[in-house]
């Protein structure tokens, strides 16, 4: 028996061939594997980034960029140097004559005796000095030779006529020291008033190079 062809159905037309389920499927993963690899690209990014933000140059440009900063740490502070100039009853060698300052005495208007003796300019000041030749021959210790240095680096040379009426029968003056000896005496400084001796070069003769002693 044969059955009309239904109507609505148009001549030689072919129905679409359905999607196979699997192939459906199959776009997930797919989906889900690149979302999941850019998340992945993402995050090496970052670390890597972050790396190179935080390692230290070679060259040391962390520390100068650290320093800037707020929590900036201050530079060590350096040691002092070690003053090593003698001081008060230390001794202190200049070629062939070994000095020691045994006192300071300032403020003095006048030496000698009210009948014979010198009066200051300023005032004086007398510097107590024991001096022992150390070398191999008799050498003279010249007071004309030593100089005297405020706190301003003044320089004041000794008054030798003052030295005289000073230090009466222990004279220093022109002597002859032979080695081994010891002399003792004063040296006179006729300086402004209110002037303070902080140092002393010492020497064996006009030629030699000094030795500094602090009077502080």
């Amino acid at each position: 028996m044969t059955y009309p062809q239904n109507p609505a159905t148009p001549s030689g037309w072919v129905p679409p061939t359905p999607m196979p389920a699997l192939a459906k499927k199959r776009k997930w993963p797919w989906i889900v594997g690149g979302l999941v690899g850019l998340m992945l690209i993402g995050c090496v990014g970052a670390v890597t980034s972050g790396g190179a933000d935080t390692a230290e140059p070679a060259d040391g440009s962390q520390a100068a960029m650290t320093a800037e900063g707020p929590a900036a740490v201050a530079p060590k502070k350096t040691e002092k140097a070690k003053d090593d100039t003698p001081g008060l009853n230390q001794p202190a060698a200049d070629g062939d004559f070994q000095f020691t300052v045994t006192g300071v005495k300032c403020g003095v208007s006048r030496v000698g005796t009210s009948l014979l003796g010198q009066a200051a300019q300023g005032q004086f000041c007398l510097i107590s000095v024991q001096v022992k030749n150390i070398g191999k021959e008799a050498q003279t210790f010249l007071d004309s030779a030593q100089k005297a240095y405020d706190a301003k680096k003044v320089e004041y040379s000794v008054d030798s006529s003052a030295a005289i009426y000073a230090n009466g029968d222990q004279q220093i003056l022109f002597a002859e020291i032979n080695p081994g000896n010891t002399v003792k005496g004063k040296l006179v400084f006729d300086v402004p008033d209110g002037t303070k001796l902080t140092s002393l070069d010492l020497h064996d003769s006009p030629f030699s190079g000094g030795i500094r002693v602090s009077l502080k």
